[in-house]
């Protein structure tokens, strides 16, 4: 593997820019304020799109650029640009003068950490781009082979490469060099005229490596058929209120939306969620413990400092269902009187940093599944969910099932299609059960948007059974 050498060259790549500028301009730009920071950032991304056998889209790009935070109390100033250099820096710190002057003492700067969750190389060009091609087109036709079923197959390739630098006006100076690949297989069966689709997607904060060995894309393949194949015998879901049970991993993505936004510092500290006011207070069943987690190797959500520099960590939420804390930046953690927990982030250099999660996941429980299964009755099981959406103030959410199924007496029964659960956050982790001793986190396939922003981000959780959830379905 060749590593880049000091990839902060393509922060600092002339003359126009240069560390103790950075520094300098930094530290008067912001000498008034409570908190801020330079945040400096290059980006390299590509994607391929393998539709019908051909190639159909090939894309690459760079940019880099600056965005200047300076908070004074609740209020905000911020500037960006996609230039890195002393001239648009400067021009970026009178946005600033609209700030009030700090009256407090200005918070400590992050602690320092060297913890490295993933390397630094750059996995774009480690493999070549007709490499690049030919794993897009072994899939592809692995995938036809599988059955004679098979209409149509989609792949996508994807991987980025960032370099951030975070300067404060106190002199604190942190980087950071970020990977980030993901393959997604798409595959569509058709039997009688009638046409059906399933999916599997995989990634992380890693390089190809992983994607080109032949077990891994072979699973994916595998796993986006059989959803294929299993849809295409699914009969109209049930609506009403039913027990439901939920699989592990991926559909962690219902807790995330219902209960994890709900837990983000902003909206606790401006009194609009749900939870907002109860730490301290019992919010789920005894039982739950969910936990946001930045700081686990190579996930997809994960993050050896966030973009304000704070070491991310394991953050508990909830423990046996008491709230514990809540997510937090830099500027919320210090209107509310705590510590930041590391979930400051930003979709770029042209976005402020927010909090917002990493990697949020409900931990074990000590039940086996077969048996939260046969406890289950009568009701549904969902495997995989598609989108969903959530109101933060009420925490109602409604989701889509990608693949689900009836539960008859305590057994899987029939695939079943067009299932939606609705429900509110608040509500529906009191409804828990029982948590299964099968915890898996998702494969890496996450997108988190809030504020207009979108950023990388993990879900899991084990097998849950919840009682008396409301499902949306189609039978007559």
């Amino acid at each position: 593997m060749t590593l880049i050498a000091d990839p902060r060259r393509f922060l600092y790549r002339s003359d126009a820019l240069q560390p103790d500028a950075a520094l300098r301009l930094t530290a008067d730009a912001l000498k008034n304020c409570d908190d801020g920071e330079l945040y400096l950032q290059y980006t390299a991304s590509e994607s391929f799109g393998f539709d019908d056998g051909r190639l159909k889209t090939a894309d690459f790009n760079t940019q880099a650029g600056f965005g200047l935070r300076g908070v004074s109390g609740e209020t905000t100033a911020f500037a960006h640009a996609n230039e890195l250099s002393e001239a648009a820096i400067s021009r970026a710190a009178d946005t600033m003068s609209v700030l009030d002057p700090a009256r407090g003492p200005r918070p400590a700067p992050p602690r320092r950490t060297n913890a490295t969750l993933y390397t630094d190389a750059d996995p774009l060009t480690l493999v070549p781009f007709a490499e690049k091609i030919a794993l897009c087109q072994r899939i592809d036709a692995a995938a036809r082979g599988r059955d004679p079923r098979v209409a149509q197959v989609s792949v996508s390739l994807a991987g980025s490469w960032s370099v951030i630098e975070i300067v404060r006006p106190d002199g604190f100076v942190a980087h950071d060099v970020r990977p980030l690949v993901r393959l997604n297989v798409q595959i569509v069966v058709e039997q009688n005229g009638r046409r059906e689709t399933g999916y599997h997607g995989l990634g992380g904060r890693y390089l190809y490596d992983h994607l080109f060995e032949e077990p891994v894309w072979n699973r994916a393949v595998d796993m986006a058929l059989a959803q294929a194949l299993v849809n295409l015998e699914s009969v109209a879901a049930p609506a009403g209120e039913m027990t439901v049970v939920l699989g592990p991993g991926w559909p962690g993505v219902l807790l995330h939306e219902a209960i994890g936004h709900g837990l983000e510092g902003d909206f606790n500290r401006k009194g609009s969620s749900a939870f907002s006011g109860r730490i301290g207070e019992r919010v789920a069943a005894p039982g739950v413990t969910v936990v946001d987690d930045g700081s686990l190797g190579e996930r997809r959500g994960s993050l050896s400092i966030d973009d304000e520099g704070t070491p991310t960590r394991c953050t508990t939420l909830i423990e046996d269902g008491i709230l514990k804390a809540y997510i937090q930046d830099r500027l919320n953690a210090r209107l509310m009187g705590v510590e930041p927990t590391g979930n400051g982030r930003r979709e770029s250099f042209a976005h402020a940093p927010m909090p917002r999660m990493t990697n949020t996941f409900m931990l074990a429980g000590r039940e086996d599944p077969g048996e939260i299964l046969a406890r289950a009755g009568n009701g549904i099981y969902a495997k995989s969910f598609g989108g969903g959406q959530v109101d933060i103030t009420s925490g109602k959410f409604v989701f889509s099932c990608t693949e689900a199924y009836r539960i008859e007496n305590g057994r899987l029964g029939a695939p079943i299609k067009g299932a939606t659960l609705i429900g509110d956050g608040p509500t529906v982790l009191t409804k828990v059960a029982g948590i299964g001793n099968d915890l898996e986190l998702d494969e890496g396939i996450g997108i988190c948007g809030k504020g207009g922003q979108s950023v990388p981000a993990g879900v899991g959780q084990p097998t849950l059974l919840i009682e008396g959830l409301t499902v949306g379905g189609t039978a007559a």
